[in-house]
C-alpha cells in the first residue's frame, strides 16, 4: 500500500461524514468519531451495546471502507463478527484491532 493512501486513512472527516454511536435505532449515544483515532478513544467510552449494535449490522465495517477507504481494518471488522463476542470482550477486540492498525499506518509516517 502506499505512504498516501495511508495518510488519507489517517485523515479527519467532515462531521457529516463522522461515525454516530447509537445503542439501536433512534438511541445516539451523544458520542461520534471523525478520524479512526478519534473512533479507537470511543470505543472505550461507549456503552457496549452500542458496539454490540453496530458490529452486527456492518456499520463499522461500512464506515471504516467506505469513509476512512481502509479494506484492511474493515476486513477484519467482519472477521469479528464471527466470534459472536459480546461486553467487555467485544470492546477489547475491537479496541486491539483497531489500535494495532492504527499502529500499524502511523509507523509509516
Amino acid at each position: 500500500m502506499s505512504l498516501g493512501k495511508d495518510i488519507k486513512i489517517l485523515k479527519t472527516v467532515p462531521r457529516e461524514k463522522a461515525f454516530y454511536f447509537f445503542t439501536s435505532i433512534g438511541n445516539y449515544t451523544g458520542l461520534s468519531a471523525s478520524s479512526l483515532k478519534e473512533f479507537m478513544e470511543k470505543i472505550n467510552e461507549v456503552n457496549v451495546k452500542s458496539l454490540e449494535f453496530h458490529l452486527h449490522r456492518n456499520d463499522f465495517e461500512k464506515w471504516i471502507n467506505e469513509v476512512l477507504e481502509d479494506q484492511e481494518l474493515a476486513a477484519e471488522m467482519r472477521k469479528l463478527q464471527k466470534f459472536n463476542l459480546v461486553g467487555e470482550n467485544l470492546r477489547n477486540q475491537i479496541y486491539v484491532t483497531v489500535s494495532r492498525r492504527l499502529k500499524r499506518l502511523t509507523s509509516q509516517l
